[in-house]
This record gives structure tokens, sequence and C-alpha cells, in this order.
């Protein structure tokens, strides 16, 4: 048999070695960046979501878009503040409430009475954290001092990506259109309006996806709040408040909020409780497959089945950031391969390089 050799140019070689460099610290800064990366993404969203304002206020007399973006901040700030004002006197009255009738519940643990006695007869606690007590004191039984390193860290934490996104999302808002038109001007003039037109789509469609995401978040927190009240379980505002902010996450969001509503409820009364978790199973079935997939098929434009399956691929791809991205991502690859299909069919040979 006649043998073959192969030979590779040393500059092939090097190129492979280059590129094969490159991902690697490229994945490498990803990883590294990651939380800043999220804060990017969520920038992002919320520009999306405050930019039809910004718009509606150039078209409404306010020309210069610096001015149109402090003013839908200010309103935005000041809606939050309403809120604040709204809840914060609930939420404080029922945290004391909680507090105080915390030493009860000690109480009942520590002579094996209510529904929270069985912590003692079943699994000794009183005992357990005597004994942590007098083995580490306080800050044994509480790990206090990586339990306090951990809480300042989040809290920190939590201050400066809040600043951060505030910061960035205000720079979205007022150099978006500006940087877009710099991508633009970078490709050739005769496809530029196509791509502004494919870009303008792909705006509408993650922005959707934002409004749609928040107004089931506001029929999750209204349902929740209307039950509690119903049921008279104490709490009742700031539990349908938590219900409403967690469910903006997809997937984990919810079942946390069903998990602390529940937990509050069967302290309430074993009835409430049962209510609820049966409550929050039909709920959030229903939100999973009839509301989000209608929803998001009116906002995103993209059918009940799609919904459903972006985001179980994007919450088993990555988790919740996946599961909240799922649903862009695909939006946006539906406007692309749309407009591939267009192009293809009016120029059937120069569509099979370009889009």
């Amino acid at each position: 048999m006649e043998e073959r050799v192969v030979r590779f140019r040393a500059t092939t070689i090097l190129a492979v070695l280059g590129i094969a460099i490159a991902v690697a610290l490229l994945l490498q800064v990803v990883w590294i960046a990651r939380q800043v990366l999220v804060w990017i993404l969520i920038s992002i969203f919320l520009a999306l979501a405050l930019n039809p304002a910004v718009d509606w206020f150039q078209r409404h007399g306010i020309k210069r878009r610096g001015l149109a973006t402090g003013v839908t901040f200010i309103l935005v700030l000041a809606g939050i503040a309403a809120l604040g004002a709204l809840f914060i006197p609930t939420l404080v009255d029922e945290v004391n409430g909680f507090v105080k009738a915390l030493p009860g519940y000690v109480d009942d643990i520590t002579h094996r009475r209510g529904r929270l006695g069985f912590l003692e007869s079943k699994y000794h606690v009183t005992e357990r954290v005597r004994n942590a007590v007098e083995s580490g004191g306080a800050s044994g039984v509480l790990g206090l001092t990586g339990t306090a390193l951990a809480i300042t860290r989040g809290i920190i934490t939590a201050i400066v990506a809040t600043v951060t996104i505030i910061f960035m999302t205000f720079f979205m808002l007022l150099e978006g259109p500006i940087w877009m038109e710099r991508i633009y001007a970078l490709l050739p003039a005769k496809s530029r309006d196509r791509w502004r037109d494919i870009g303008h789509q792909i705006y509408r469609t993650v922005g959707g996806y934002v409004t749609g995401n928040l107004f089931i978040s506001i029929i999750a927190g209204s349902a929740s709040t209307f039950v509690l009240l119903l049921l008279g379980v104490p709490y009742a505002v700031a539990l349908g408040l938590l219900v409403g902010i967690l469910d903006l996450i997809p997937l984990a969001g919810a079942t946390i909020a069903a998990i602390i509503v529940v937990t509050v409820g069967v302290l309430h009364t074993l009835v409430a409780g049962i209510v609820l978790a049966v409550f929050f199973i039909v709920y959030q079935q229903v939100e999973n497959h009839i509301i989000q997939p209608f929803v998001y098929s009116r906002t995103v434009q993209l059918s009940p089945l799609a919904v459903l399956i972006s985001v179980l691929i994007g919450a088993e791809l990555a988790g919740v950031l996946g599961a909240l991205a799922a649903i862009p991502i695909a939006g946006a690859i539906q406007v692309l391969l749309r407009a591939w299909l267009e192009q293809r069919r009016r120029h059937p040979r120069a569509a099979t390089g370009t889009v």
C-alpha cells in the first residue's frame, strides 16, 4: 500500500495553539467575571424594560434623550418609594409581630407543645443547643464568626450590585441607541436597513419578555395575597410581596416562595398550611402551563410549546440564569431565522451565505 505523509506547517500548528489558548483564556475570564456578567444581563433587561418610557417622553415634548432618561428614572424611583411607603409600615409591623411571637415558639419547643413541639420530642433540639453552648459557646451554636462574615459580605455585595446595576442601566438607556448606530455603521451600506430592522425586532422580543415576566409576577403576588388574607394568615401583605419578587426568578423562585409561605401558614393553623400548599401546587401548574405560555406568546410572539421547551433547556444548561435568558434568546433566534428565510425567498442564491 502506498504510504501517505501528512505535513503540517509550523504556522498552522501555532495558529491552532493560539486559538485554543485564546478560547481557554476567554472561558477563564468569563468564569472569573460571571458575577459581573450577571449584573450586565440584569442591567440589559432593565434598560429594555424602561426604554419604551424613554422613547415615549422623547415623542411627547422631551427631545433630549438624557433628560428623558432622567425623568424616567425619577418616576421609577418615585414609584418604588411609593410602594415602599405602602408596604414597609405593614412589613415592619408584621416583622415586629413575628419577633414578639418568637419567644412563644421557643417556649412551645422547649415544653413540647404546639405544632413545633415535635422538634424537641423527636430531635431533642433543646439538648443539642445546650450541649453546643457548653462545648463551643454561642459562636459554636450559631457559627457567628463565619455566619457574620458571610452576612456582612453578602450585604456589601448586594449594595455594590444595586448601585452598579442602577448606573449601568442609566448609561445603557442613555447611550444604547448611539452604540447600536455605531455597530450598524460597521456593516455594508446595502444591508444596514435590514439589520436595523432585525435589531428592532430582537429589542421588541426581549422587551416583551421583560414586560411579560413582570406581569406574571404581579399576578402571582396578587393571587397569593388574596388567599393569605382570605385565610387570615398573618404577614399576608409582606408574604404576597415576597411571592411577587421571587416569582421573577424562573422555576426556583416560585418554589422557594411557596415553601416560605406554606411554613408560615402551618405555624398559623394546620388547615391554612394545607390550603396554601394545595393553592401553590395548583397555581404553579396553571402558571407554568397556561399563564406563562399565553403571556409570552403575546409579548415574545413565541408559541407556548416553544416557550416551555426553551425554559426547560435553559434551566438544564445554566440553571436559574439559563431559564431567565432562555425565552429572549429563543425569541432572538426566531427573529434571525425569519429574516434568513425571508432573505432566502427574495434572493435564493445570495442567501446561502448570509442572513
